[in-house]
């Protein structure tokens, strides 16, 4: 198997180069022919590594890409999650090179979708054509890759319980996520959930001269501006009422074991090029940033941001906002809360707008079953070292639905790292990392299998 990899090495790049330069931005509607493109390109290679079935499933928005080969039907099936659909790039100014041009550079390649999630989708097909062309593959395997994960994975959701049969297995592996470094493997166990929203003050009925007005009508940005700032106090905690009520609080212990997870702050300040963290007080950085919720503003804008001056008080001011979710908490409740508390602050003369956008649930996996095992003895055996299990910071919605509507666990076994600069400028993917997950995936089915 070792050998199939190093023969085609070189070409399992140069295919991942040809997806990258499709621009499947699933956010952007001009951008719709790209997604189905991309769409096209893994169901062929699908095909190609040797699958049975390798189809489009339409829905209503972008297409799912779904493959299989069955071996044996008596043996496991495993489930492989992932999506080709690509944050937006903007702002594109600070990219080093074209975002939907690939270039390779010190071992790493820097394209939008590197990372997340094409480069760590393309290692399960390379992964899976590897078993077939070395006549080693131990058991079933499915693919489901989608084009809607950057914008809430919705009509997935829909396509999920409409296909239970269809996509029944016994386990789903996803690579979406990080490892803590090279030589220190990890496995997350646990993912934040979302609640995704945009809000939107409104004062006047028209944009009006600062001169004229400013200071006795209300500007929309400064009002939106003391809003969001408020919804957090002088210790970095939520101020949304009962928002904490359904948290689960780590353990001592838990929180002891959690903290011998390898973390350097120096490098990480470093590696942000900032002087200082900041967050919750009474937690670890690394407690911020996986075990409690948060609430931050993605965007706003009102006003003029042309080139020179403008002088108005704007009609309108908008902020898109979004908080990450822990155990136990809901989506669909947190997404109440927030609407209701932020309309209440609102100042007499201003009207607030809030629109949900989407949502997903906190999502954590057991450490003491067999499929967990089986990737903690595959990474282990790749990588020479035990692999360390952590908290995930982000979110994959449709993990949660997954064990809802087809009753299986996931295992989150990926190989980028945190300094990939996902969803940001000059995001990129270590030719290493994408190497050792072609290697590792087909551990994890043989353990599984066993």
């Amino acid at each position: 198997m070792q050998q199939y990899i190093q023969e085609n090495k070189e070409r399992f790049l140069s295919e991942l180069l040809d997806l990258l330069r499709i621009p499947s931005v699933s956010a952007d509607s001009k951008y719709k022919g790209d997604v189905r493109k991309a769409a096209e390109f893994i169901c062929e290679k699908i095909q190609a590594a040797g699958a049975d079935i390798a189809e489009i499933c339409e829905t209503a928005g972008h297409p799912i890409v779904y493959g299989e080969k069955i071996i044996d039907a008596s043996l496991p099936t495993v489930l492989v999650y992932g999506h080709y659909d690509v944050q937006p790039a903007d702002p594109l100014n600070l990219w080093d090179s074209p975002p939907f041009e690939p270039v390779v550079k010190d071992e790493k390649i820097y394209a939008r979708g590197a990372c997340d999630d094409k480069g760590q989708v393309y290692m399960h097909i390379k992964a899976f054509e590897t078993m077939m062309a070395t006549n080693s593959l131990p058991c079933n395997v499915k693919f489901m890759i989608e084009g809607e994960e950057e914008v809430g994975s919705d009509n997935l959701g829909i396509f999920v319980k409409a296909n239970k049969e269809k996509l029944a297995a016994n386990v789903i592996l996803i690579s979406d996520t990080a490892i803590i470094a090279n030589d220190i493997p990890s496995i997350d166990v646990g993912l934040r959930g979302l609640s995704y929203l945009e809000v939107e003050v409104t004062g006047a009925n028209r944009d009006l001269h600062s001169g004229v007005y400013g200071g006795a009508v209300a500007n929309p940005i400064n009002v939106l501006s003391k809003m969001i700032a408020s919804l957090h106090d002088e210790n970095g905690h939520i101020t949304i009422p009962n928002f904490y009520d359904d948290v689960v609080e780590l353990t001592p212990t838990q929180r002891e074991a959690m903290a011998e997870t390898p973390f350097n702050l120096d490098e990480y300040k470093k590696d942000l090029g900032i002087a200082d963290v900041r967050g919750e007080d009474g937690y670890t950085t690394l407690e911020r940033a996986s075990i409690r919720p948060t609430l931050d503003a993605n965007g706003i804008w009102g006003g003029y941001i042309g080139e020179g001056a403008k002088t108005v008080l704007p009609s309108k001011a908008s902020a898109k906002i979004s908080m990450r979710l822990v155990p136990n908490q809901q989506s669909d409740k947190i997404t109440a809360m927030f609407t209701k508390h932020f309309e209440s602050i609102a100042p007499a003369g201003i009207t607030v707008k809030v629109q949900p956008h989407h949502g997903g649930e906190p999502y954590v996996t057991p450490t003491d079953s067999k499929e967990y095992r089986a990737a903690e003895q595959a990474m282990e055996e790749a990588f020479g070292k035990k692999p360390v299990p952590t908290r995930g910071g982000g979110s994959i919605p449709i993990v949660a639905l997954f064990e809802k509507e087809l009753g299986l666990k996931t295992i989150l076994m990926g190989f980028g790292l945190d300094s990939d600069a996902i969803h940001s400028p000059n995001e990129h993917y270590g030719l290493f990392n994408f190497y050792k997950g072609i290697e590792t995936i087909p551990l994890f089915f043989k353990y599984y299998s066993m």
